[in-house]
């Protein structure tokens, strides 16, 4: 009988290699390789050609039954989720260590069973015990949660499929995914053949017993899902949960959703009885910036951005001091930091601020991390006040694209951010001009816009004259000598 050759697999993109190297070949990655012996061979249930069955093709038109959804009891949740957890369904949660996924999955949990449905908890990393302190901690001890510490998806199966009809658990939540083992693959828990095959099995699972399964999922120091890739690709949703160990808040996020919008972020806090929901997010982030309600302050300007489907207003401050490096500091805290160089470089170039020989610190409070390119306005505006030193004005918002030619480009949900912020209780709001073509809004009641269509038109509002640079042509220094051609 031939000798099993080991093979070596690597850890971020899941292939194989016949011999250990210190890179792999197909992602890149260094020390990835990790050796593991494969199973014994299967059955595919692969027919050869000619011999398969005819498939019904069908057409698009026809109706199309929405998915039916149970909810949690945590708003929050269910909001990101799309709408409440979808039966048959496989749903991915990541997030940083201690950042509380434990505490909000074992909360819906008991929310969930506090409605009716059954409810069951696998632990592979704590015991029963540290369970229930969490759960006495956290007001929970009375709910009807089922709980069990296992790591082999065999004995978690058998359970479930031991259950009736009548008292299978209708969400599960395995905590962790990593922690798992399939009894047939020898290679170690937390490896690419050990999570591909468990979740394999538990996704089959959910689809034949209609049960909503959630798994928890590690990441690495870089912020990634750890473990093959093709976790995401598998489940239905994927939700990151994020926040700053700093602050009390934490943002869930979803990144994929079959079932739902993606993008959508549901707010909670962190408190010593758990996870509470928060339900006015823009209140939370905003800081002294406000509706005028404390006098404000130079280096910070309010940004009405979209996070999914809804309007978040959140602070933006800035810090510029003069610098004695050769290469000024640029730090930033919940932004992009090449986005940032854009911002300075164009109001360098664009409306003649000489930014580029201090140092530059810009932080969004709350802890919420911005993506989207409708903050370039806000976030020049907020370096320009720390620049003077003078407030931005008070009671207002600001929203807008900044291009490299110094234009402030449309973005979209106008209306949404300007309800939002009228709602909190702001009087006024630099945003840019309207797409052409598109029919002028109405307006929000109580709230008064200015458009600027360039952003040299913001330096007025900080006691600035309109400056721009006109471009200069050819290498610098170069001059254009009179020829006889020109007559010159």
């Amino acid at each position: 009988m031939a000798r099993v050759q080991p093979r070596y697999v690597c850890q971020e993109c899941g292939a194989a290699h016949r011999k250990w190297t210190g890179r792999c070949d197909s992602c890149g990655a260094w020390n990835a390789l990790v050796e593991e012996m494969p199973s014994a061979p299967v059955a595919t249930g692969v027919r050869s050609p000619g011999k398969g069955h005819r498939l019904a093709l069908e057409g698009l038109e026809g109706p199309a039954k929405a998915p039916e959804r149970r909810l949690s009891g945590i708003s929050e949740l269910d909001r990101v989720l799309g709408g409440g957890l979808v039966p048959a369904s496989a749903v991915l949660v990541a997030g940083d260590p201690g950042i509380g996924k434990s505490t909000l999955l074992l909360q819906a949990c008991a929310a969930l069973a506090n409605r009716g449905f059954g409810a069951l908890y696998v632990s592979g990393e704590e015991a029963t015990d540290q369970l229930r302190m969490r759960a006495s901690r956290t007001g929970l001890s009375n709910a009807g949660v089922k709980l069990a510490t296992a790591t082999s998806i065999a004995d978690i199966v058998a359970t479930i499929e031991a259950s009736s009809a009548a008292t299978v658990p209708a969400m599960v939540v395995i905590d962790s995914i990593q922690t798992m083992h399939v009894d047939g693959l020898e290679s170690a828990p937390g490896t690419v053949s050990q999570v591909r095959g468990a979740a394999q099995v538990l996704i089959a699972l959910a689809k034949k017993r209609g049960i909503a399964v959630v798994m928890v999922g590690h990441v690495t120091k870089e912020g990634q899902i750890a473990g093959p890739r093709v976790l995401e690709h598998m489940v239905d949703t994927v939700l990151y949960f994020e926040g700053e160990r700093g602050h009390q808040f934490r943002i869930l996020r979803a990144v994929k959703n079959r079932f739902g919008p993606t993008d959508e972020i549901g707010v909670f806090e962190m408190s010593d009885r758990g996870l509470a929901e928060v339900k006015n997010p823009s209140a939370m982030f905003l800081g002294r910036s406000g509706s005028g309600s404390e006098s404000p302050v130079s280096g910070a300007a309010v940004f009405a951005g979209i996070e999914g489907t809804r309007p978040v207003l959140v602070e933006i401050q800035a810090l510029v001091a003069p610098s004695t490096l050769a290469a000024p500091r640029r730090a930033v805290v919940g932004w992009d930091t090449a986005r940032l160089a854009m911002v300075i470089a164009v109001l360098d170039a664009r409306c003649g601020l000489t930014l580029s020989g201090h140092d530059v610190y810009l932080s969004v409070a709350g802890g919420l991390r911005v993506s989207e390119p409708a903050a370039d306005l806000a976030v020049a505006a907020a370096l320009v006040s720390a620049f003077t030193d003078t407030p931005a004005p008070d009671a207002t918002l600001f929203f807008g694209e900044v291009g490299l030619s110094g234009e402030v480009r449309p973005v979209g949900s106008r209306d949404a951010r300007l309800r939002e912020a009228a709602k909190l209780g702001f009087t006024a709001a630099i945003v840019p001009p309207e797409t052409s073509g598109r029919p002028k809004g109405r307006g929000v009641q109580g709230l008064r816009t200015l458009e600027l269509r360039a952003l040299n038109e913001l330096l007025p509002l900080f006691g600035l004259d309109v400056r721009r640079r006109a471009p200069r042509r050819g290498p610098p220094g170069a001059q254009r000598r009179p020829t006889e051609e020109t007559g010159g």
